[in-house]
């Protein structure tokens, strides 16, 4: 099943927008686990177990596992969500941005080795950079458009004055992914929950795509107004939640605190008017 379809299908099955970010720091590992690299598998996996019911997808952080020397746990993590949760997608998040045979490098470690449905990338190189992880059929995309970070104003929010009615960059990214870039229908963006009003220009001009939102709770975004902005259109809707959901709990309740976190995220996006 294409990547976008198989985010429609889990969303409905799951009643959910939440996207459950996997970002493991064993400094803030539970119990017996805290400080211990070697149990990023089991704490990740055992948050899948409680939470895989609740979510549209799962997103892990390679750096978090790549710190570690612990791209083999995540491997099998991958593994295991593949068998215990075949209907949710999993963006694996690289944000990686380079052209020829290294970006097709990155694609294969992408959907090859570690079998993702889809996959970060930054579309600052253009074009080109893209193009290796669109010749993988049904795996999809997400270009970083409009983050949340301040830094992302440096370049994000200037004025492109050689492009036809003067698009801010992330407008002009919004546009070419909607468009011309779109090669396979499996492309969508980056857009931080920081800035509801620059999500409702974004899907004004990507109303198709799917959205990958960061930032609701830790970063500080309004989750109300994110959904209002996103839904409209009608494309997916996912909204992250990593440290929320992962570090509820500090005991040995850890993955059903993570659970009842997840919950309560997905019924309240769920609620907006």
């Amino acid at each position: 099943m294409p990547f976008i379809d198989q985010l429609r299908a889990a969303a409905t099955q799951n009643n959910s927008m939440l996207c459950v970010g996997l970002d493991p720091e064993p400094s803030r590992f539970p119990g017996a686990m805290k400080g211990d690299a070697s149990r990023i598998y089991d704490f990740c996996a055992a948050i899948v177990d409680a939470t895989h019911g609740l979510v549209n997808s799962f997103k892990p952080q390679i750096a978090y596992f790549a710190a570690h020397r612990a791209e083999d746990q995540l491997e099998k993590l991958m593994a295991h969500m593949r068998a215990v949760a075949p209907h949710v997608p999993v963006i694996l998040d690289a944000k990686r941005g380079d052209i020829g045979s290294t970006a097709e490098q990155y694609a294969k470690e992408a959907f090859e080795r570690y079998g993702a449905d889809a996959v970060t990338l930054s579309p600052f190189m253009g074009f080109d950079s893209i193009t290796p992880y669109l010749k993988y059929e049904g795996k999809g995309a997400f270009l970083l458009c409009r983050t949340s970070n301040p830094g992302g104003d440096d370049l994000q929010a200037q004025v492109l004055a050689d492009v036809p009615g003067n698009p801010r960059m992330f407008e002009h990214v919004a546009q070419l992914a909607q468009g011309p870039w779109n090669t396979n229908g499996q492309l969508g963006l980056v857009v931080g929950a920081t800035r509801p009003q620059e999500i409702e220009r974004v899907r004004a001009l990507a109303p198709s795509l799917p959205l990958l939102i960061p930032g609701v709770g830790a970063q500080g975004g309004d989750a109300v107004a994110t959904v209002k902005a996103a839904r409209i259109g009608g494309g997916p809707i996912v909204i992250n939640s990593s440290r929320a959901v992962l570090y509820a709990s500090q005991g040995d309740d850890f993955a059903q605190a993570a659970r009842l976190a997840a919950q309560q995220t997905r019924d309240m996006l769920n609620a907006v008017d």
